[in-house]
């Protein structure tokens, strides 16, 4: 891997097609969280069903070096019920961002965030929510994320112990 910013990067949607790029980050992102490999022989199966789910609601751009998916980032989106005299409105959440270990901080996590913002503003979207994880605070900070206090959750039983984060 080149060293420094010099690395070569391109950010670009996954078509449904590709759920198999997508699933081995997941794979990579949950076997690192936990620290060893994970025996599920559907994962992946299991994972294309999900993707292509989602694929209405949900877009997921890839950040590629040398022909490797490095890295992913996605939006759901939510389009607000309709009201008389008024425009129709939607706004996104911001989830499952992942960046290989050896790729982080050479400026893919900002490339792919860029590109679902770019996204967002096209849908003309009213806003981006996201639950960052702790390390992830200050990446957004300083892409102009703030506190979202407008926000209430309400935790339900069932998730799994140690589990914090909500994800998209």
């Amino acid at each position: 891997m080149p060293a420094g910013d010099s690395l070569a990067v391109s950010i670009r949607p996954v078509e449904v097609a590709e759920a198999a790029v997508v699933a081995a980050l997941r794979r990579s992102w949950s076997e690192e969280n936990a620290g060893a490999p994970l025996d599920d022989e559907a994962f992946e199966a299991d994972f294309g069903h999900w993707f292509a789910d989602e694929s209405p609601r949900r877009v997921t751009y890839v950040a590629e070096s040398d022909g490797l998916a490095i890295g992913m980032m996605n939006l759901v989106v939510f389009h607000r019920m309709p009201r008389p005299s008024a425009p129709p409105a939607c706004w996104c959440y911001l989830g499952n961002a992942f960046v290989l270990k050896p790729y982080r901080n050479h400026g893919v996590g900002q490339r792919l965030l860029s590109a679902v913002v770019t996204h967002a503003r096209e849908l003309n979207a009213e806003r981006i929510v996201l639950a960052p994880s702790e390390r992830s605070v200050p990446f957004y900070r300083r892409a102009g994320f703030g506190a979202a206090t407008m926000l209430m959750a309400l935790p339900l039983p069932g998730r799994q112990p140690g589990s914090t984060e909500l994800e998209g």
